[in-house]
């Protein structure tokens, strides 16, 4: 008697699972893809390879020289955490990134804007992110701010295309929710901060940067238009002849109709 009361609270979840494929298609084949070169990076590479690889996809500065869209197209194809060490802040990281980031943040955007949008803002982000701290690097390796050895640094994954759409996504939550949300987004980078002479790590700054990336597309008017979506009845009564007799007497909807307040 009790069964339907206590999978109630499911319900909605159950709801926005099942139907995760059909709101962002493209977001669930790039999740799918991280998790397929996460096992095989951890698992079906030897050690000495996977570093090569990785090495090799790396947004250093060596590498944004000697191969820029090779490193910056293939930084994006795996994400720089753990799902196993639960305790770790390894995971907490995964959890922000590739959990908020990507898997939801990331699918709310193609489902408001459509994938060519989502994708331009993810990526977006990530060279954007990358490339102004490159310069950064620059500037700092020329005053000695950091050491020589950064220029081979090794850096990649997707917490940077996924810091721009969680700053994007402030405009998912009510408005009582948003500065808090945006405080998240700026501090959760800081919490593993190590700092330089008078910069942050490169790291750091990247994620600050690829939120400020995030923030500054709040203020494009396309981004904050609600984009208007055809409705079940509208349509269809689009497609519906007009009727030229005289206009019945209204009826209840037989059963097993649908009125427009159910669609």
């Amino acid at each position: 008697m009790n069964s339907p009361s206590l999978w109630a609270p499911l319900a909605r979840p159950l709801r926005v699972v099942r139907g995760y494929p059909r709101r962002a298609p493209l977001t669930l084949a790039y999740v799918c893809l991280l998790l397929v070169s996460h096992a095989w990076i951890g698992h079906g590479l030897s050690a000495d390879r996977a570093a090569t690889v990785l090495g090799y996809l790396s947004t250093n500065l060596d590498n944004l020289h000697a191969h820029p869209w090779s490193a910056l197209l293939g930084s994006v194809l795996f994400f720089d955490g753990t799902l196993t060490d639960v305790t770790s802040v390894e995971f907490v990281g995964t959890l922000i990134t590739l959990g908020l980031g990507v898997c939801c943040f990331l699918a709310w955007a193609e489902h408001r804007w459509g994938k060519l949008r989502a994708a331009a803002v993810f990526l977006g982000g990530h060279v954007a992110a990358t490339l102004l701290t490159a310069v950064v690097i620059t500037v700092a390796l020329r005053h000695g701010w950091y050491p020589t050895a950064v220029r081979q640094a090794l850096d990649y994954g997707v917490s940077y295309g996924a810091q721009t759409v969680l700053a994007l996504g402030t405009l998912a939550l009510p408005r009582r929710g948003r500065l808090p949300w945006a405080v998240f987004v700026l501090a959760w980078p800081l919490g593993g901060v190590e700092w330089v002479g008078p910069l942050p790590d490169f790291i750091t700054i990247g994620h600050l940067t690829a939120a400020a990336v995030g923030f500054g597309l709040l203020g494009v008017p396309a981004f904050r238009r609600q984009p208007v979506r055809a409705t079940g009845p509208s349509s269809a009564a689009s497609d519906v002849e007009p009727h030229r007799g005289p206009v019945p007497e209204p009826t209840s909807p037989a059963a097993g109709t649908e009125t427009p307040s159910a669609l």
